[in-house]
């Protein structure tokens, strides 16, 4: 009988050794500078009290300083978490270049950080990601538009995206009607005047980035943004809406919004939240 006993307590015992520990369940903040495909980007990483998240990737709009990048993605992930009604996703905030490169080029970061999110977050954090959506500001909506076009995802939101027309903004830029950008300055650089050379700087614009749509994407633009951004934005929604070869399409227009509109209007925050919830 006593042997009996001692052989329960050693059967217990092992068992006890041997139960798998459940992961404990951490709500973090991070700066994490992560690689894919040879890339490397800063990325801030928001994560809730779950080991199973879906994610938000958030890109920002232009800074002037390189000094200004992390915080302006920080702020851009602050934008975003503010008007998300959820808390149970996980919001990656990229620190995208933007000063030593020429306009468009940091497509690449944005997609390393999206393809990192895709293939390579679960390891390195040890999560499972469900769904992932894509949302940007301004530039950022630029970089979330033309990553629509390459990569699918549950969902892109871009708000303001631009520029729309480089060949129109730095042309105003050339005949002094406008204050001079580091974007059109470099662009001239390589590509000389808008006059010389116009079709190497519309192939960066995003007018030219208005097909082949792989997820469904939410547009929201302020009426009331600056004229740079107006005189391109009927062209630019009706190419959009003529897209043959694209999935859904919705946009939401802002009647007196100005560029945050989509941080500001609370019509463009339900649907927001609404897309969301709904793919």
């Amino acid at each position: 009988m006593r042997s009996l006993i001692l052989l329960s307590l050693l059967f217990l015992s092992c068992a006890k050794e041997n139960k798998t520990e459940k992961p404990t369940l951490v709500a973090y903040k991070i700066t994490k500078s992560i690689t894919y495909n040879h890339v490397n980007v800063d990325v801030i990483i928001d994560k809730p009290a779950l080991n199973e998240v879906d994610v938000l990737i958030t890109y920002h709009g232009t800074v002037q300083s390189d000094s200004n990048i992390l915080p302006a993605a920080e702020n851009t992930l602050n934008q975003f978490k503010n008007i998300l009604y959820r808390q149970d996703m996980m919001i990656v905030s990229v620190a995208h270049p933007q000063l030593n490169i020429l306009f468009g080029d940091n497509i690449n970061q944005a997609e390393a950080a999206l393809l990192w999110v895709k293939y390579s977050a679960n390891q390195e954090l040890g999560i499972k990601v469900k769904k992932i959506f894509l949302a940007g500001h301004s530039q950022g909506g630029y970089l979330v538009t033309r990553l629509n076009t390459m990569h699918e995802t549950n969902g892109v939101i871009a708000n303001a995206p631009g520029p729309l027309n480089l060949v129109f903004r730095c042309q105003l830029e050339e005949n002094g009607k406008t204050p001079a950008s580091y974007v059109c300055n470099k662009l001239r650089n390589v590509y000389g005047t808008t006059t010389a050379n116009a079709n190497a700087y519309y192939q960066r614009s995003l007018l030219n980035f208005t097909k082949g749509f792989k997820s469904d994407i939410l547009f929201v633009q302020g009426l009331n943004d600056e004229a740079i951004q107006m005189y391109s934005w009927p062209t630019f929604k009706q190419d959009v809406l003529n897209c043959t070869s694209c999935k859904n399409r919705q946009f939401v227009e802002i009647v007196g919004g100005e560029h945050g509109s989509l941080f500001e209007s609370p019509t463009a925050k339900n649907e927001f939240n609404n897309f969301i919830n709904n793919h």
